[in-house]
């Protein structure tokens, strides 16, 4: 084993444990915050950055290959659905909440 190997495992730990970190946090995020709103912002950020970290560690590991594609693709999707999705459901949480307090007036 040279030290380009080397190297190369220790970054893909780098991101690796990186990822775990940020899915950990989404999660104590989850538990701890008090609303909704609050709640989604802590687990979709550290999600997609989580997700982010992971797969790129993925992609390192793998080299250059058809699966590093296919993982760069679904990582592209992860980044653009997961903020979308996000903020559609918290629009539709803030919507309901409106209502229910023209509802109380």
């Amino acid at each position: 084993m040279n030290i380009f190997e080397i190297l190369i495992q220790i970054i893909i730990i780098f991101f690796l444990v990186g990822g775990l970190f940020f899915y950990a946090v989404g999660v104590i995020g989850l538990i701890r915050m008090p609303d909704v709103f609050t709640r989604m912002h802590a687990t979709t950020k550290c999600d997609t950055m989580g997700a982010g970290m992971i797969f790129i560690a993925l992609i390192i590991w793998q080299g250059m290959s058809f699966i590093s594609l296919n993982i760069l693709v679904i990582l592209i999707f992860i980044w653009l659905t997961n903020p979308t999705a996000a903020h559609y459901i918290a629009k539709s949480a803030y919507y309901k909440l409106k209502m229910h307090l023209e509802e109380d007036q």
